[in-house]
C-alpha cells in the first residue's frame, strides 16, 4: 500500500512542533474548512505550524515530494487560495503573538493572527494600524494583497504600514525584509501577494486610533442613483480623516435596526471618523445629508475603534456561499451610476451586497511604482460579493456578482484588488500589477524560481530571457 503524504510527513518532518493533519483523521473536517463554504478542498495534508522552524520543514516537505502548496491565515480568500485539493496546506494558525511597543508606536503580529486579535491589543494603547473590516480576516492574506478598510484615507494601506516582515522562503531559507534589508523583497510583499515566501510575523507602524465616529447612512435603495451620484462629488472633497464606503446591501435582521425596516434594501454609506469629536463629524458628512433626502437610518456615533471594526462580523460569519468580483475605479460616469442603481436593486440574498472603498488621500501619497501595489492614481475600489447561507443559491448568487461586474467592467481602471479577485487567470493578474508586473516576476525568479508560491494570484517567475 502506497504512503500517503500524511504518513510521509509523520516519517520525515523530525523535530516539527505542530500538528500534522491527514484524510483519516479525526480533526480533518475542521481543519480542511475555510471561510467560504463555496470552495469544498481535500488536501493531502493540514500542516499546523507552530512557527518558522516548522514552516520551514513543510515547505521543504512539499517542494521535495512535488505537492502543490497553499498557506492559510484566516482562510477567508473567496477563490479559496488558502487551500487546495491533494496538497499541502501550511495553517499558520497557531503563530498569534501580538507585541505592542507603545513607545516605538509600532506592532509585531505573528503570521497567524486574525485582525480582531490585533486591533484588541493596540487598542489598549489608544493606538490601530490599518487593516479590513470584518476582524475574523487573517492578518497575513489582508495585508500582501493591500489592505483597505476603514483607515484608509487617513493612515494609509496596511502595507504603507508594514515597516518588515520575517518570511520562510522556497529553499526553506528565513530572512527579514525591511527597507534596510532584503528591500527588493519588501517592495514585493506589499501588495503582491503570498507569492514570495510564508511570512510568519509582521511589524507594523501604529497611529493614534482610539474613538471613532462610525456608523452606517441607509437611504431607501430606489434612490441609489441619486445617492451613488451626491457620494461620487462628496467624497473625494471630504477631510482625509473622514472615510466612507458606499454599498448596497440590505438591512439586517436585529438591533440596532428598527424592526419595520429589517431586510429592506437600501443604499447607503458606511462612516468612520477618526477622534471623538462628534460635532467636528457631522459637520464633515453635512454636505451629503444636505444634498439628500432625508435617510431611512443615520447611525454615526462615538465608538471604541474595535467597534466598527467588528461591526460585520455578525453578519458574515463562517459558512456561507460567497462568490466575489472587484474592480478598480478612477470615475463612475452617470452612466455607470445607473447601471449600479439597476443591480443594486436587484440583490439576490440579503446578505449580497456591493462595498465601493475610497482609496485616495494618503493612498495617494505614494506613487504607483513605491510599492506593488500599482493604482495609486485611482479612487475606488469596487467589489461585488453574492453570499448566501443556503448553498442551492450559490449559483444565483455567482450569476449576479458576474454579471454586475461585467456590466461595469467598461467604467474601471483596469485591473482590481488581488485579495478580491476570484481565480480570473494570468491576464487579470497581470492588469491588476500594471506597469510593476515585470519586476515582480524578477523578483519572484529570485525568491521562488521554481514557482512554489503559486496557490494564489500567481506572479509567475521571469524567464532569464525576460529578467
Amino acid at each position: 500500500m502506497d504512503t500517503t503524504p500524511a504518513q510521509a510527513a509523520r516519517q520525515e518532518l523530525t523535530g516539527f512542533k505542530g500538528q500534522l493533519i491527514g484524510p483519516d483523521d479525526s480533526g480533518y473536517a475542521e481543519a480542511r474548512t475555510v471561510y467560504n463554504a463555496m470552495i469544498d478542498r481535500r488536501p493531502a495534508l493540514v500542516a499546523r505550524c507552530t512557527g518558522p522552524e516548522d514552516v520551514a520543514r513543510v515547505v521543504g516537505f512539499a517542494r521535495d515530494h512535488g505537492l502543490p502548496l497553499a498557506v492559510r491565515g484566516g482562510g477567508h480568500h473567496g477563490a479559496g487560495l488558502g487551500t487546495c485539493d491533494d496538497g499541502v496546506v501550511i495553517d499558520l494558525s497557531p503563530l498569534k503573538d501580538v507585541e505592542v511597543d507603545p513607545e516605538a508606536r509600532t506592532v509585531r503580529v505573528g503570521g497567524g493572527c486574525l485582525l480582531g486579535e490585533v486591533d484588541r491589543a493596540t487598542h489598549e494603547h489608544g493606538m490601530a494600524t490599518p487593516s479590513g473590516i470584518i476582524s475574523t480576516t487573517g492578518v497575513g492574506g489582508i495585508t500582501l494583497g493591500g489592505g483597505i478598510g476603514h483607515l484608509t484615507r487617513k493612515c494609509g494601506l496596511t502595507i504603507d504600514n508594514l515597516l518588515e516582515a520575517e518570511l520562510v522562503l522556497a529553499s526553506g531559507e528565513k530572512v527579514r525584509a525591511s527597507a534596510d534589508e532584503n528591500a527588493d523583497l519588501h517592495w514585493a510583499i506589499r501588495g503582491g501577494g503570498g507569492n514570495f515566501g510564508v511570512v510568519t510575523s509582521f511589524l507594523f507602524r501604529l497611529h493614534e486610533v482610539s474613538t471613532v465616529v462610525a456608523g452606517p447612512t441607509f437611504w431607501p435603495v430606489e434612490l441609489g442613483a441619486e445617492v451613488l451620484s451626491a457620494y461620487r462629488d462628496f467624497l473625494p472633497k471630504a477631510p482625509r480623516e473622514l472615510n466612507g464606503f458606499f454599498l448596497f446591501a440590505s438591512v439586517p435582521p436585529g438591533p440596532p435596526f428598527p424592526e419595520e425596516i429589517h431586510l429592506r434594501k437600501v443604499c447607503g454609506v458606511v462612516w468612520c471618523r477618526v477622534g471623538d469629536d462628534a460635532e467636528a463629524a457631522a459637520a464633515e458628512m453635512a454636505p451629503l445629508l444636505d444634498a439628500l433626502p432625508a435617510p431611512l437610518v443615520h447611525g454615526p456615533a462615538p465608538m471604541p475603534h474595535p467597534a466598527i471594526q467588528s461591526a460585520f462580523d455578525g453578519i458574515y460569519p463562517p459558512g456561507d456561499q460567497w462568490y466575489w468580483r472587484a474592480d478598480f475605479v478612477n470615475e463612475i460616469p452617470d452612466e455607470a451610476v445607473a447601471l449600479h442603481a439597476r443591480f443594486g436593486a436587484e440583490m439576490p440574498t440579503w446578505k449580497s451586497t456591493m462595498h465601493m472603498y475610497p482609496i485616495d488621500c494618503a493612498v495617494h501619497d505614494h506613487a504607483p511604482g513605491d510599492t506593488a501595489w500599482s493604482y495609486r492614481d485611482s479612487r475606488w475600489a469596487s467589489v461585488f460579493a453574492g453570499v448566501d447561507p443556503d448553498p442551492a443559491g450559490a449559483e444565483r448568487v455567482k450569476r449576479w456578482s458576474v454579471d454586475y461586474s461585467d456590466a461595469l467592467h467598461p467604467y474601471s481602471a483596469g485591473g482590481a484588488y488581488v485579495n478580491m479577485m476570484m481565480d480570473e487567470g494570468q491576464e487579470r493578474v497581470r492588469a491588476s500589477y500594471r506597469d510593476n508586473y515585470a519586476r515582480l516576476a524578477r523578483i519572484k525568479a529570485a525568491y521562488d524560481p521554481g514557482n512554489l508560491f503559486r496557490l494564489n494570484q500567481n506572479i509567475e517567475p521571469a524567464t532569464p530571457a525576460l529578467a
